[in-house]
């Protein structure tokens, strides 16, 4: 018997009880659809987490002050780091392409009769925008000059200028910080919400000697935290190692003393995160995965059922000259058929499913979009999956079947 006679006699046969296939299918189905969905909302938070840090900054190494002890108790912060720190930094590690200063503010930015008081209001460096990878929109960046003479400039996000300017020029305009006029001679380009949902675009950068002699009335040489940025990706470690040996070296930090600062590789964190993101997923999708195996079982469970009721029609076709290879693979091709068909539904499902549910969550979240991504991976390898479902859970009833006595067969009631 060829194949195409066997495979039309089990679609005639499954068609004869099509409720009953298809509530068959529906473990199968319910499964499929899972571990797409759950596979390809995984990855999507991935990508999610790496492009926030990818957002962050060109391969951004975090260098911040140190905790005070005092008995063992943690209480705060040394005003460790300094300009002079990161300027070494920038200078002497080969692989840091640069390196900014951070010193954080707070107040209210008004411009005539407007007043916002920005999320961020932080004096930075030269270099902040080639770490951060952010570009200027309109005007430009303050210069080395500006920050040497601590001269009452600024660059403006794109939502300060919204609340501000509405649709008006800022560039040439004035705004007053604590009273004190800054001019405004740029627009950074719109980023948009973060993860966690907060405007980056709603920053106010000025250079640190500014806020620290205009606005903080200050002239210690502390910054609160540093951003550098290695060569290439490749190069975060050596470029972590150089700056903390450099570091301990400027500090006088002998072997085995606790260092007064803190190097954190963005890198690394990001790749944590993934880990994490990469474990929930495929922890999700092993307990969707579940209810293939309890698809499987309904699978074999209908076939066995089904053998019993075609005892007879068994024993009619082995008299008349079928083998048992025949009746063997007539009831596999149907097992493998509810397996299929279940899985070609699965799949459409968690795929239709996966993008609802990624437009629901970003319709439903004030942070950054989720990247709408399909797993065709996971769609694939579901999909054979089931087709070996049918295989391993349809094997003993047409095995079952294969072995019946065509004689007792025949006397089947």
């Amino acid at each position: 018997m060829t194949f195409t006679n066997i495979l039309r006699i089990a679609i005639a046969a499954l068609g004869k009880n099509k409720l009953r296939a298809g509530l068959t299918i529906l473990g199968v189905v319910i499964g499929i659809a899972a571990v797409t969905a759950m596979v390809s909302i995984g990855t999507s938070a991935s990508e999610l987490v790496q492009g926030e840090f990818k957002n962050l900054g060109t391969n951004v190494i975090v260098i911040s002050p140190g905790s005070r002890q005092a008995r063992g108790a943690r209480t705060g912060q040394t005003p460790s780091l300094t300009v002079t720190d990161v300027m070494a930094i920038a200078r002497e590690c080969p692989s840091v392409l640069a390196a900014s200063p951070l010193v954080g503010a707070v107040g209210q930015v008004i411009s005539g009769n407007n007043n916002w008081r920005p999320r961020d209001l932080v004096g930075v460096g030269a270099d902040y925008l080639l770490v951060r990878n952010w570009q200027i929109d309109s005007g430009s960046f303050f210069t080395e000059g500006d920050i040497n003479n601590a001269n009452k400039v600024c660059v403006v996000g794109a939502t300060v200028v919204k609340k501000l300017f509405q649709t008006a020029n800022p560039i040439g305009q004035n705004v007053r910080i604590k009273n004190i006029p800054f001019e405004i001679v740029g627009v950074l380009v719109s980023k948009g919400a973060n993860i966690v949902g907060d405007d980056q675009d709603d920053v106010v950068l000025m250079p640190f000697t500014t806020v620290r002699k205009r606005l903080q009335g200050s002239n210690f040489n502390n910054v609160d935290v540093a951003l550098a940025s290695a060569r290439s990706t490749e190069l975060m470690t050596v470029a972590q190692q150089e700056i903390e040996s450099l570091m301990m070296d400027r500090h006088r930090i002998s072997m085995g003393q606790p260092p007064d600062f803190q190097v954190a590789n963005t890198t690394e964190i990001a790749s944590a995160f993934g880990i994490v993101t990469g474990t929930l997923t495929a922890m999700l999708a092993s307990i969707a995965g579940i209810s293939l195996v309890v698809g499987g079982v309904g699978i074999m469970n209908i076939m066995l059922v089904s053998v019993t009721e075609r005892t007879r029609e068994i024993g009619i076709r082995m008299a008349v000259g079928a083998r048992p290879q025949d009746i063997l693979m007539q009831f596999l091709v149907e097992a493998m058929l509810l397996s299929v068909v279940g899985g070609i539904v699965g799949v459409t499902l968690g795929i239709l499913g996966s993008v609802g549910l990624t437009m629901a969550i970003n319709a439903l979240s004030s942070g950054r979009d989720w990247p709408i991504i399909v797993n065709y991976w996971a769609a694939l390898i579901s999909l054979i999956f089931s087709a070996c479902v049918g295989i391993g859970f349809g094997f003993y009833p047409a095995w079952r079947a294969s072995k019946l006595d065509p004689i007792d067969a025949l006397r089947y009631e």
